[in-house]
């Protein structure tokens, strides 16, 4: 850092009057701070490193204060390097600003095979940090865990299952592999047998299934591990537990096992199932289907958290998740990118793989390409769909992929018609063509026959929670509609109809 970058941070600190992801201030002005090990830990341990700045005091005032000695304060950041493991080799600036010393500890950030960075003189468990907004927290267990499985290339997916037995494995799945493999790999065919096989592409070790082999032939893996499987929840509103007076907390709610290829099926099918399908009609009255989300990159999605997700023994009691929003779907899985990849990453350099043998299993039965398409595949996607971007991030051991749809734009009347309503008379799809039929009133047409909440659904295309809370609820406080149990509102048998007004 040069001087003058320098007197530009701690102006910018002072107008901000805020500590960052990337810097930690220290006041100094009487003596050395007790500990920095922590904040040497931490901005060691991320990609951007960071900068300790001493002479500048904190919350509230973020005043100027300079250093009691310089000399003294750069001996001690050097002594306190050297205390870490391994050492942080800081680069040391000064400047003045008002006659008071200031000087700032640039702390580089390591890479991830030489992490986690931390004070020798508590050790790895206690002494590994991670920066978290403006403050430093301890690593947990499973954080420090993955660095080291990082940097000894551990495959949790080979470990072996002593208790499983080949004898429940698909019979059919498993024929089906080994005849890939030796069309693939001629030299094994060649030379080996097909229990040899098995054991040099990782299905078994020393004659025991592993937990790649399991997840991938095993008719049930679940019952050897009961949480690796994949929790599907349909939600009516935008944030779980966000329900309106006439909708269940779940619109559908599934837990999906067996093995991948049939978590994978049964995971696409379910977001097919509650997903709004919708039809278009272009301008020459051609009629085209279109899905809420592109299955493509859902599928890809789905698939990329059951291929790379962290498989060791600190993950196996949490479940892939899906949870379906009115605006979103969100797809969570265990494990950060491996290596700690950056997420703005993905897409553009070809990441390390956490489970290279289970990919190349998937790749054989030709379930995956295993070409590091995935990502690209749901951009493009998303894109071609004309939807939003989706959104990858990760945090405390969690990956999470958003795929976001259009719910928020009013639905359009003059040439996009939801796929059921043509079936209900004159307000389907001639009329719906009509830029002057609004929704309310196809609606007020529509309930002259008391309707139930999935007729609604089904006429609107809506989830329930949009169309219940956006137009039925506001209709019957109007007075344009009413419920026929109005004593009962959540029953399952009520309906809602027009209101029938009297003539004069």
């Amino acid at each position: 850092m040069q001087t003058e970058e320098l007197v530009q941070l701690v102006s910018d600190i002072q107008h901000f009057k805020a500590e960052r992801q990337t810097v930690e201030l220290k006041s100094a002005h009487v003596d050395f701070p007790r500990h920095i090990h922590d904040t040497l830990s931490s901005f060691s341990n991320q990609d951007s490193g960071g900068m300790i700045v001493f002479g500048v005091s904190d919350k509230p005032n973020f005043e100027i204060v300079g250093v009691y000695d310089a000399d003294d304060v750069q001996r001690k950041i050097m002594g306190n390097c050297l205390q870490m493991e391994p050492p942080v080799r800081a680069v040391i600036t000064m400047c003045e600003i008002r006659g008071k010393t200031i000087v700032c500890a640039e702390i580089p950030g390591v890479e991830a095979s030489n992490r986690p960075v931390y004070y020798a003189g508590t050790g790895i468990a206690k002494g590994s940090f991670v920066r978290v907004g403006d403050g430093d927290r301890q690593m947990t267990q499973y954080e420090i865990y993955s660095y080291e499985a990082f940097r000894r290339q551990e495959r949790s997916e080979l470990r072996t299952i002593d208790n499983a037995t080949m004898r429940l494995f698909n019979k059919e799945r498993l024929e089906r592999y080994i005849k890939a493999v030796k069309e693939d790999r001629r030299n094994l065919s060649e030379n080996v047998n097909d229990n040899d096989i098995l054991e040099l592409m990782g299905v078994t070790h020393s004659g025991k299934p592993t937990l790649a082999g399991i997840m991938v032939f095993s008719v049930y893996p679940q019952a050897y591990f009961p949480q690796l499987s994949i929790t599907a929840v349909s939600l009516s509103g935008i944030e779980m537990g966000d329900t309106g007076p006439f909708e269940e907390r779940f619109i559908d709610n599934k837990r999906l096992t067996g093995a991948i290829p049939e978590m994978l099926d049964d995971a696409v099918d379910f977001v097919k199932r509650n997903s709004r399908n919708m039809t278009i009609i272009d301008k020459n009255g051609r009629r085209q289907d279109r899905s809420e989300y592109p299955i493509a990159a859902i599928r890809e999605a789905i698939l990329n958290a059951l291929v790379h997700r962290d498989y060791s023994i600190y993950t196996e009691n949490t479940p892939i998740s899906i949870e379906m929003y009115r605006d979103r779907i969100e797809i969570k899985s265990s494990g950060e990118l491996y290596g700690h990849a950056a997420v703005d990453e993905l897409g553009k350099t070809r990441l390390e793989t956490r489970n290279p043998i289970l990919a190349n299993m998937l790749e054989l039965l030709r379930i995956t390409e295993n070409r590091y398409s995935g990502i690209p595949t749901m951009i493009s996607e998303m894109r071609n769909a004309g939807l939003p971007r989706p959104e990858f991030s990760q945090r405390r051991g969690e990956f999470k992929v958003v795929f976001r749809n259009n719910i928020y734009n009013e639905p359009a009347t003059a040439n996009e018609v939801h796929e059921k309503a043509p079936d209900y008379g004159k307000y389907g799809q001639d009329q719906a063509r009509n830029k002057k039929i609004t929704l309310e009133q196809q609606i007020v047409e529509f309930c002259r026959t008391p309707r139930t909440r999935q007729e609604l659904v089904d006429f609107s295309g809506m989830t329930r929670y949009h169309i219940m809370s956006r137009y039925i609820q506001p209709m019957i406080d109007n007075g344009i509609l009413r419920c026929t149990i109005p004593e009962k509102p959540k029953t399952k048998n009520q309906r809602f109809v027009v209101v029938q007004r009297q003539s004069m």
